[in-house]
């Protein structure tokens, strides 16, 4: 393992929604970010992960360096004092913890809806953001391309990736399963909160619909939302309009009484099926607009059902995603400690290998050139097999945790000291 790894986190666990929207990393800083960490403080290893949850620095150094990245995060969101926001982020300074996290998060174990899938594109985009910045190392690369091969078994060995197991992912299922059959669905969105905006972010991703509408009583709200998930804005006195445009309405708004209700509709033919969602609590569409025809509503309960039983099935793999991940980082601990050993493993070679170059040049003078490639075949073949026993010694040594003592002695035995590392 490289010891060096360390992360600084903030996320959902220990941040409330403002400090986490305030301190999210759009591409164009999370890029300039991973510059000035790579370039400038001279990080190694450098990832920038930034989420609706999380904004995670994982880097490579010999100290922990989580309050100049902090500072460095500070000034580019314009924000005058680091220590206002270092109460919020945990630092993790022990190469394995740093490294189990980054496979949690990945996997979806540290998700606010346990197994959101979401996450994982989200690593890969941070992994192509560190390699376009030259800011991978290998240890980065050889991580990374294990986390990935993990979720991959993940998928394909447990349930922890079936079925939507939240409220916001199972309402994107339910209402592409409703609209299989539409070219290009209009979705409008009603209410901008922090539920709805779940909703916004899932149905800003999709490419199933034509582009969503969001409506909320804060236009403000409405157009940040917008901004982000690359939404339209609807002015909440256009409501009604709204809802006669569209194909499927979904309502997450906090209201005391149902905004939505049949007198929207009834001076206007529902000329096709319209489905109605309603996430609220309590009711913002009144169950009487299912008495227009052509009209169907899905309440809150319903999906709430579907995304309980994802979930529990979910939590039931848990310990199946907990031991696969255990058994790669076991062979990243391996390929670590062998990467340990093989500047020794590559020097013994150059050794050997000048050996029998000298000792080729002091015979082939005295022998033909078919007898010259004959024994430059034996003396090759002859190496092969002098090598074998010290790499696994070594390999072996690493696995036990104490290949010092014979890498040492084989230092001594070859003078490997004087030997250059050459590929």
């Amino acid at each position: 393992m490289n010891q060096r790894f360390k992360v600084v986190s903030l996320t959902h666990q220990k941040a409330p929604l403002a400090i986490r929207e305030l301190l999210a990393l759009d591409e164009t800083t999370g890029r300039q970010l991973l510059l000035i960490l790579s370039q400038e403080l001279g990080l190694a290893d450098v990832l920038v992960l930034s989420t609706c949850n999380r904004t995670e620095v994982y880097y490579s150094a010999p100290q922990d360096q989580s309050a100049a990245i902090l500072s460095e995060l500070a000034r580019l969101k314009h924000l005058p004092d680091a220590a206002q926001i270092a109460p919020y982020f945990t630092s993790i300074t022990s190469a394995k913890a740093a490294v189990g996290h980054l496979f949690e998060v990945a996997m979806g174990l540290e998700a606010q809806v346990v197994g959101d899938q979401q996450i994982s594109h989200q690593v890969k985009q941070a992994y192509q953001w560190s390699v376009d910045a030259g800011a991978a190392g290998p240890f980065l690369h050889r991580l990374l391309h294990t986390v990935f091969f993990t979720h991959k078994r993940v998928r394909q060995e447990t349930g922890f990736c079936d079925g939507a197991a939240s409220v916001a992912y199972a309402a994107l299922q339910l209402v592409e399963d409703l609209t299989a059959h539409l070219a290009s669905p209009r979705v409008l969105l009603v209410g901008a909160g922090t539920f709805g905006a779940d909703v916004a972010r899932y149905f800003g991703a999709s490419s199933r619909f034509a582009p969503v509408t969001i409506c909320n009583r804060t236009r403000d709200r409405a157009e940040a939302l917008a901004a982000e998930c690359g939404l339209r804005v609807l002015d909440f006195a256009d409501l009604a309009q709204g809802v006669q445009e569209a194909d499927i309405v979904i309502s997450s708004v906090a209201a005391g009484a149902p905004i939505i209700t049949p007198q929207l509709l009834t001076n206007h033919a529902v000329l096709s099926h319209k489905y109605f969602v309603d996430l609220s609590v309590p009711h913002s569409i009144a169950t009487a607009v299912e008495t227009v025809p052509g009209v169907l509503l899905y309440p809150l309960d319903a999906i709430q059902s579907k995304a309980s039983a994802a979930l529990a099935l979910r939590l039931a793999a848990v310990p199946q995603v907990r031991a696969i991940i255990a058994e790669s980082m076991a062979s990243l601990q391996d390929w670590s400690e062998e990467m340990e050993v093989s500047p020794t493993i590559q020097k013994l070679k150059n050794a050997l290998e000048q050996l029998r170059q000298d000792e080729m040049k002091r015979f082939s003078k005295r022998m033909s050139p078919a007898e010259t490639v004959l024994l430059d075949e034996i003396t090759r073949s002859l190496m092969q097999k002098v090598l074998k026993q010290p790499v696994l010694q070594l390999k072996a040594a690493c696995k036990r945790g104490e290949p010092g003592q014979l890498v040492e002695l084989l230092s001594e035995l070859f003078d490997l000291e004087r030997q250059p590392v050459l590929a």
